[in-house]
């Protein structure tokens, strides 16, 4: 890939956005898909004793590294989680339904926050941008398609993890060192956090709702190279000022 053409007197080139809870909404929908799996359990269950929550997000997690990120693996933990917590009574029509939960979250409308079209389009006019969204790759084609926010991203990645690595890697085709690059997301853990390991920085503007696996993370409310903003009309402002931090950094 071309290296990116840094402009006069900036020391970050590349902004990178998060799709889901970021550029739009996500969480809610599985959220929603959660209630209607309570519903049905409900049945066969005494849910104020199952601890179903725990359970559905241990699977979950157990399952990541076989089924990935996104609504497909949620549908599948959820029915393995069904059967186990029903001991296997559950009924065949009822793990239709569940197939039908996650049919229904994969064909959500797409529905962009409001203030990330001007938000991304004032960073894209100063700085080189990239999305990089996690998750089923298909899902997340459709969702970008769908956002119509598409015509903003030259490039786009669709990854089955964020890590430290998953960035490196990104960067490294950019041929751009990490202390050049920003990521704006939701989630301290996937678009933060890994971001900060190798040398870069981070926009963090929380989502109302963030599901728990993504809840974890080791970044201190303090971080120097982080900024956090409550909306998309401050990551303009945010991207700017990381960016005379970098400067100053740069010119020790």
């Amino acid at each position: 890939m071309t290296p990116i053409a840094q402009r006069d007197g900036q020391a970050i080139q590349l902004v990178g956005f998060d799709g889901d809870d970021t550029l739009w909404k996500s969480e809610d929908y599985y959220r929603s898909a959660e209630a209607d799996f309570e519903a049905i359990l409900a049945r066969y269950l005494d849910l104020g004793d199952s601890r179903m929550q725990q359970h559905l997000l241990a699977v979950e997690r157990r399952n990541l590294q076989i089924f990935g990120y996104g609504a497909k693996g949620m549908t599948l933990s959820m029915i393995e989680t069904a059967i186990e917590l029903t001991d296997a009574r559950i009924e065949a029509r009822d793990i239709q339904r569940i197939v039908e939960i996650g049919r229904t979250t994969l064909q959500h409308p797409v529905e962009v926050i409001a203030g990330v079209r001007e938000a991304v389009s004032a960073i894209a006019a100063e700085y080189a941008v990239v999305l990089i969204t996690k998750g089923d790759l298909f899902h997340q084609e459709q969702k970008i398609e769908q956002s119509g926010l598409s015509d903003l991203f030259p490039r786009v990645e669709v990854v089955s993890e964020k890590d430290p690595r998953t960035y490196a890697r990104v960067l490294s085709e950019f041929d751009l060192p990490a202390q050049r690059f920003v990521m704006i997301g939701n989630s301290l853990r996937s678009d933060v956090e890994p971001v900060l390991a190798i040398g870069g920085w981070g926009i963090y503007t929380p989502y109302a709702v963030t599901w728990a696996h993504e809840q974890e993370h080791g970044v201190a409310a303090d971080e120097p190279r982080m900024r956090e903003v409550p909306d998309a009309a401050g990551w303009p402002a945010a991207v700017h000022t990381l960016d005379a931090l970098a400067r100053q950094q740069a010119s020790r």
